[in-house]
């Protein structure tokens, strides 16, 4: 890849024969995929949500992130488009408002206002994965930023647990989970996912490739399937390489993100993954066990305490990532590959969590008798 076909690398003003530089060609496959996932959701040609559409509210989106380089770039794109303000926008508008700033709060209502405001299954998919992705990207850009120094000086207050479901059934009438926990759960979309059936062979073919094919989570964001495959490959990219931050230390941090938005879900599957790989069964369960509006670190081995806190600061929004977490974690040994894995673990799930959110709620599988 070019620097001149990597967005964040001149949004980021990163020196070619920088460390982070060098870092990020060393993860390719993230670098790649993050641009070709840009690359897709701002060069399909659709009706169900027209590009000036989605460019003006990436600009949107990028503002209520406070990343003013990434809102410009957007604003760029979108003065060359025709368009104006209609109810359609105004739906949009206000789902990708409750997607930023408080996704633990979405709910089957939701997908209706959008419906029924004139948004098609495929069209609202992408508006989820536009707004998902921002938040991925915006994520991104501020640590890559901040690696290179351009993070706040002064000391913030740690971000704490945010709050979650707690209703006693899902929309359907499922057993709900209203504690974090590490046991397997089901998930059940609010748009219905799209039947193996109607997909073309070629399709079928993708989502097998990648394991989707019996996943209602999957084949629902398979309604725009050329994103969800360069969706995958970013999270290949992100979670699946060598070298760098320990695997078991990406999917602490992607458990972090997800006990900030409140996403029961991923943090079942990524605790899970975390406490396997680091046989710090206790420890995990303990970031699990923490309650809404306290310290997410609190009780962890020091290194955990800065990587949680590191984690936690790049997740809400906007990010509150200071100098004070970047020394936190080179002071545990960090190099720039691991510091740009911690990055791109937590932002990651910036987008996975408000997908999961937003688009339907995770239930109790019945216990076999």
């Amino acid at each position: 890849m070019t620097q001149a076909d990597d967005l964040l690398n001149a949004l980021a003003d990163i020196a070619p024969d920088s460390d982070l530089a060098q870092a990020r060609q060393v993860r390719h496959a993230a670098t790649q995929h993050t641009q070709g996932s840009y690359a897709v959701l701002f060069g399909q040609q659709e009706d169900d949500f027209p590009l000036p559409e989605r460019l003006a509210l990436a600009a949107q989106l990028a503002e209520w992130h406070d990343q003013p380089g990434l809102q410009a770039h957007y604003l760029h794109l979108r003065s060359s488009q025709p368009g104006g303000v209609s109810e359609r926008d105004r739906a949009a508008e206000a789902f990708a408002r409750r997607l930023t700033f408080e996704p633990v709060s979405a709910a089957p209502a939701h997908i209706a206002e959008l419906q029924q405001a004139g948004w098609s299954p495929r069209g609202i998919v992408t508006l989820a994965q536009l707004v998902a992705f921002i938040s991925f990207q915006s994520r991104l850009l501020a640590g890559l930023r901040a690696l290179q120094g351009d993070v706040a000086q002064a000391d913030a207050p740690p971000v704490v647990a945010g709050h979650w479901h707690d209703a006693p059934h899902t929309a359907s009438g499922k057993t709900a989970v209203t504690a974090f926990t590490q046991r397997e759960l089901g998930w059940e979309p609010w748009l219905a996912a799209k039947p193996l059936a109607e997909f073309s062979a070629d399709e079928q073919a993708t989502l097998a490739k990648f394991g989707h094919s019996d996943s209602d989570y999957f084949r629902l964001l398979a309604r725009n399937l050329p994103l969800l495959e360069q969706r995958t490959l970013t999270d290949k990219g992100i979670f699946y390489t060598a070298g760098g931050l320990p695997r078991a230390e990406r999917e602490l941090a992607a458990t972090v993100v997800s006990k900030v938005n409140g996403c029961i879900y991923c943090a079942s599957v990524h605790a899970r993954k975390a406490s396997q790989l680091a046989k710090q069964d206790d420890a995990i369960q303990k970031l699990l066990n923490v309650a809404p509006g306290a310290v997410l670190s609190h009780g962890q081995s020091p290194r955990w305490q800065a990587l949680i806190a590191f984690a936690a600061a790049l997740s809400v929004t906007p990010a509150r990532l200071t100098q004070q977490h970047i020394d936190a974690v080179r002071d545990q040994g960090l190099d720039t590959l691991a510091l740009l894995d911690l990055i791109q673990s937590s932002a990651f799930f910036a987008w996975a969590n408000r997908l999961m959110l937003t688009l339907g709620e995770p239930f109790l599988p019945q216990q076999q008798g």
